[in-house]
């Protein structure tokens, strides 16, 4: 296993998600008014999908499926950028759209340059660039 396809995100609002997503730039095929309980948007070598919380927990299991509890749960996802303005471009238009900037973007002692916003529901993501970052043609991130 050396690979992850799909990333499902519980939520508790389809619609309002599926905006603030649209907002920081991720693209869908779908038509959110076809398909209110879920969505997905193709990233490059990624697949991120919205779907209801409580629908989730009960696709994992009836009664064992723990509830995830608000705070920080251990899991950051990660969006590289290719210039440290982009950092900053992209906190900010995480924040505009419903978001909460957890830490201000700052230089970091590995040489990098970083910020952290939640989405609506609390998922935490972290924003970096260092100029170690180094992108193929798919926008992948090798580090050097």
């Amino acid at each position: 296993m050396n690979r992850l396809n799909l990333i499902t995100l519980g939520v508790k609002d389809v619609k309002q998600s599926f905006a603030f997503y649209k907002a920081l730039g991720f693209q869908t095929t779908h038509d959110q008014a076809a398909m209110p309980d879920m969505v997905t948007f193709a990233n490059q070598g990624t697949t991120l999908s919205l779907y209801p919380l409580d629908a989730l927990r009960m696709d994992i299991s009836e009664s064992e499926a723990p509830i995830r509890q608000p705070g920080f749960t251990g899991m950051t996802m990660a969006y590289f950028c290719k210039t440290q303005a982009e950092v900053d471009t992209v906190l900010a238009n995480a924040v505009t759209h419903g978001g909460t900037l957890l830490k201000p973007a700052e230089h970091v002692f590995w040489g990098g340059y970083r910020g952290y916003f939640a989405d609506l529901d609390g998922y935490v993501f972290e924003v970096a660039y260092s100029e170690h970052f180094v992108f193929d043609k798919q926008d992948r991130v090798y580090f050097t």
